[in-house]
């Protein structure tokens, strides 16, 4: 690990002085990720600006959703009564998402800025990666791939986005608010993460500087109709092959609305717009939520290793569908 200087921010306005003022700073959260990429030297910032104590609320908005702020622990999150009851398939995903030593130290902030597991990514000794050194090549594409993307990747990179979190937020058609040496400005969060296109090594649309300073759920009327289901190699602390967050609103036999997105399939938490739009009037059936997935998954580019997820993915979105509403087709 390389030595560095450590500030603690005393607001929003403050951290993003501190990490502008010169040098290659970073914001430090709960720094489950950030320090683990340190240790391995893939990450070598020499400033720190601790942000942990700032905008750790939840708070209702006037419109009926919630701001959360992106200090607030993955726990207190997953726990919070209004997310459980409201929006429960982030609750689920939280939980599912790593150990319970991690999720009380974890903050929403970082979860949603956490980079690749990719084992190339962080093999810095004998590995070539474009995300950790643009131009260098990615060994992925030829070698171990089973955990890799299967939608939208590039010739550049293949890695995905490791973030159970981040997956049911794009199905909840969230809002992430940023602070600037600009000022303030929002961003939905189905466009906050990029994909890999020629520059792997940028996750996000995020400026240097930017900070994210909550994340805002809207009130989804149907949300509370909702759950996250991930497909892991074991149930304890794995990252997903395959996760679906669904929320799922049925009358009459027939699909009224929808919010779907998947995880471990691509490069960025991946809003399945075409399944939804699919979805939406048709019969509520195990068919349609088939022919659904497979508008969805028609343009999927597997590897090697890594066919395998066309149809589990498949299938995951039709168990999830068919829980949601019931074995009647009536949302349960």
């Amino acid at each position: 690990m390389n030595p560095f200087r450590y500030a603690r921010a005393d607001d929003a306005a403050d951290a993003v002085a501190l990490v502008t003022a010169g040098g290659t700073a970073a914001f430090l959260g709960g720094g489950t990720n950030l320090v683990d990429l340190m240790r391995e030297t893939v990450a070598r910032p020499d400033s720190l600006v601790d942000v942990s104590g700032l905008s750790d609320e939840i708070t209702e908005t006037d419109t009926g959703g919630l701001l959360i702020g992106a200090a607030v622990r993955n726990t207190a999150l997953a726990g919070h009564l209004a997310v459980r009851t409201r929006y429960p398939l982030l609750s689920r995903a939280i939980l599912g998402g790593a150990s319970a030593q991690i999720r009380n130290m974890a903050t929403v902030g970082g979860n949603i800025l956490q980079r690749t597991r990719c084992t190339y990514f962080y093999d810095t000794a004998g590995s070539r990666c474009n995300k950790r050194d643009p131009g260098a090549g990615c060994d992925a594409i030829d070698g171990f791939n089973r955990i890799h993307a299967i939608l939208d990747a590039s010739p550049e990179c293949v890695a995905t986005n490791p973030s159970d979190m981040c997956v049911a937020l794009a199905a909840l058609d969230a809002t992430v608010h940023i602070r600037s040496l600009g000022g303030a400005r929002t961003i939905a969060f189905t466009d906050l993460h990029r994909t890999p296109g020629e520059t792997p090594e940028y996750d996000t649309v995020l400026e240097p500087g930017d900070l994210i300073v909550a994340v805002e759920l809207p009130a989804l009327p149907f949300s509370a109709q909702s759950t996250y289901r991930k497909v892991r190699d074991r149930a304890s602390y794995a990252f997903a092959l395959v996760s679906v967050a669904a929320a799922l609103d049925v009358q009459d036999g027939r699909v009224r609305d929808v919010r779907l997105a998947l995880g471990g399939v691509a490069h960025r938490p991946w809003r399945a717009w075409k399944a939804e739009a699919a979805l939406r009037g048709a019969p509520a059936t195990a068919q349609s939520y088939r022919d659904a997935a497979d508008a969805e998954l028609a343009d999927a580019r597997p590897l090697s290793d890594n066919g395998f997820k066309i149809e589990l993915a498949r299938r995951t979105i039709v168990a999830v569908l068919t829980e949601l509403a019931g074995p009647d087709g009536e949302a349960a």
